[in-house]
């Protein structure tokens, strides 16, 4: 950060200012938006405390994936192929994170 400053030193100075950092072990990170999920892989994450708020700095492999919906025509597959109930096929669809052949096979 600062060169030629001994990390101790600097250790302590941030805790004089009321500055606490942590690492955190993470495998992924996720960030869920409206229309799409933004993924980091291989993440760095620290943990800030400084005066009582919290702050997360996170850095590593970033990619995005748009979010896939339980559109009405894989509940109405769903319904068609098993026999159940809108309700059902939405659970199921929910429960296998999207996946028409999973949930399908759920009820089956």
């Amino acid at each position: 950060m600062f060169p030629g400053l001994n990390p101790k030193k600097m250790q302590q100075m941030m805790k004089k200012m009321g500055i606490a950092q942590q690492e955190i072990p993470a495998n992924k990170v996720t960030i869920e938006t409206s229309d799409k999920n933004i993924i980091i892989s291989n993440p760095s994450v620290i943990k800030i405390n400084m005066q009582g708020q919290t702050n997360f700095q996170i850095s590593g492999d970033v990619s995005e994936e748009e979010k896939q919906d339980n559109t009405e025509q894989d509940i109405k597959t769903i319904m068609e192929k098993i026999g159940c109930l809108e309700q059902e096929a939405k659970q199921a669809l929910e429960k296998t994170g999207g996946d028409l052949t999973e949930a399908i096979l759920s009820l089956s």
